[in-house]
């Protein structure tokens, strides 16, 4: 109920502040539970992939950090977050996700890179998806990377791709994981291509640094 609440209220939100947001694909999204994965470029990314694969409700990782505020921690809750150590992750992280995929109606937004500032994917949402033996999904957002850019009223899009199998009867060993995590990347720059040829990300919190 929360969960419902909550979207109606951000769609609202969201077509007040930007109104031009665009969804590709969704004829693409696998009936039953899957995992969306993709680029990580902007911190309110998560919100348009779950927008954008609405009526499908999602859980999503957050860093433990949020959790430690009472009041974020109950929203977080409601609004089906689970929490990650980083630094730490454990099986947890691992075993968290594959049971909700698994023993609920929730599918999963994950990004594999891990933070926005990192371009190397790594093999969790491979894992994840073998265990709970539910596609990957790969997606991706094009459009402002700031809050306050949002307001310009620049185009948002997101793209959906064609799922990923991953076959659970190979060995995830370092060489499939090296398979997957090709298959996502060449995904993410088709979609990107597909959007807009001319597309380039750009961190802008390193372009801040600097």
């Amino acid at each position: 109920m929360f969960y419902s609440f909550i979207r109606v209220l951000v769609r609202i939100l969201v077509f007040i502040i930007n109104g031009n947001t665009h969804f590709l694909n969704k004829e693409r999204l696998p009936k039953g539970n899957y995992i969306l994965v993709g680029p990580h470029r902007t911190w309110f990314d998560p919100i348009f992939f779950a927008l954008a694969a609405s009526p499908k409700k999602f859980s999503f990782m957050a860093k433990k950090e949020l959790f430690a505020n009472p009041i974020l921690k109950w929203i977080l809750d409601h609004a089906n977050a689970f929490s990650v150590d980083r630094n730490h992750p454990g099986p947890s992280a691992i075993k968290t996700p594959v049971k909700i995929l698994r023993k609920s109606d929730l599918s999963l937004i994950l990004f594999p890179s891990g933070t926005r500032h990192s371009e190397q994917l790594k093999s969790g949402a491979a894992l994840i998806s073998q265990l709970s033996k539910v596609p990957l999904v790969p997606t991706v957002y094009q459009g402002p990377l700031s809050f306050k850019r949002l307001f310009s009223r620049q185009r948002v899009t997101v793209a959906f791709g064609e799922p990923i199998y991953i076959d659970r009867k190979r060995k995830l060993d370092e060489q499939y994981q090296k398979e997957v995590e090709q298959q996502m990347q060449t995904a993410f720059d088709a979609l990107d291509f597909a959007v807009n040829p001319d597309f380039k990300y750009v961190d802008i919190s390193k372009k801040k640094a600097n």
